[in-house]
């Protein structure tokens, strides 16, 4: 989960600290535990400060605080007098903080510096910053590690051919009214689902609204149409007749969990369906584009080998809001969650 606590370098007093419990013997969890510093922080200090050093007659390759020290105030010296950024450390402590600590993207921490009225020596656009980033010698620990994109392009092509290995349970995407692909009309939804490690029985349900990009994401006890249905049924409830209006249509893939489509499309409360549901072509992930990214975002809350039978329903839904309050590029720097109460208001 993310780190609540603010981002701080690694001080002379951490790197005696870390040259301690080194020389005892400990791992490198327990002097992160102890420092209150990541693994990955701890690791690069410790590369940083490696040095031969003698004992007795014999030289070894070890940790030095000394050392450490040192390249750490070579680093401070030698760093900027080419950049734009210059000496300015408040500045480059804050992109740390948002970006490595609280899962900004590098765009959105320079619209927050603006947004908020803060004033720092330098100023830079959003391409210098991804060119610092990508340099790798700027910062102290920011790096292209850190970014949820890092710069590749995907084309939409499918892999394989347009045929099903089952065939699909309703609708397929090729009956969509081809207004939802444009995005202008409110209460239209991509779902899928995100499976933990092996041996986890519980999942992630994740819905996404297609024009404001919000996203409802549920924690299910497995990965089963059963599940699915009876989540949506749960909604359902929660939201009363309002359902019908918010959730006109869904669009999903052809994975074992979406296979009871009546049951995803029947209502609780009346006769008439409650949604209707679509099928993507298989392979074709890039028809749930906004699904997808949701995905990638919610991995950096929840990465690959997350066995989610022991994540709690209150660390999802730290997950969601973070991410329905995260300020969004691609909505001009608005949050999904700001959009949809508008829409929400103006539907009711």
């Amino acid at each position: 989960m993310m780190n609540k606590k603010g981002y701080r370098h690694v001080q002379w007093e951490d790197r005696l600290q870390i040259q301690g419990a080194l020389r005892a013997g400990a791992s490198v969890a327990s002097i992160a535990e102890s420092t209150g510093f990541c693994k990955k922080t701890i690791y690069n200090e410790i590369k940083r400060g490696m040095c031969v050093q003698q004992h007795d007659a014999e030289f070894v390759m070890e940790y030095c605080a000394d050392y450490a020290e040192l390249k750490y105030q070579e680093n401070l010296r030698a760093k900027g007098p080419d950049l734009k950024m210059g000496h300015d450390h408040a500045f480059a402590a804050f992109l740390e903080q948002k970006i490595v600590v609280e899962h900004f993207s590098p765009g959105a921490a320079l619209h927050y510096i603006e947004d908020h009225g803060l004033k720092f020596d330098t100023t830079i656009c959003e391409n210098t910053l991804y060119n610092y980033i990508y340099r790798g010698d700027v910062f102290l620990v920011l790096c292209k590690d850190h970014l949820l994109y890092k710069g590749k392009n995907h084309k939409h092509t499918s892999t394989g051919s347009k045929n099903r290995a089952r065939p699909a349970k309703g609708e397929t995407i090729e009956n969509r009214p081809k207004e939802i692909l444009e995005r202008a009309e409110f209460g239209h939804w991509e779902m899928d689902s995100i499976m933990g490690t092996v041996g986890s029985h519980a999942a992630l349900l994740v819905l996404t609204e297609r024009k404001t990009r919000n996203g409802i994401v549920i924690r299910v006890p497995d990965h089963t149409a059963e599940s699915v249905v009876r989540a949506l049924n749960r909604l359902e409830r929660r939201m009363g007749a309002k359902f019908r209006d918010v959730f006109k249509t869904i669009t999903v893939d052809n994975g074992c969990e979406f296979q009871a489509c009546d049951g995803m499309e029947k209502s609780l409360r009346a006769r008439l369906p409650r949604t209707k549901i679509f099928y993507c072509h298989p392979y074709s992930a890039y028809e749930r584009g906004s699904n997808e990214n949701m995905n990638r975002i919610i991995r950096r809350f929840f990465p690959k080998g997350t066995n989610f039978d022991n994540v709690t329903a209150a660390e999802v839904a730290a997950a969601e809001e973070w991410m329905n309050n995260y300020p969004r590029k691609i909505l001009g720097w608005r949050s999904s969650a700001s959009l949809f109460r508008e829409c929400m208001e103006a539907a009711a």
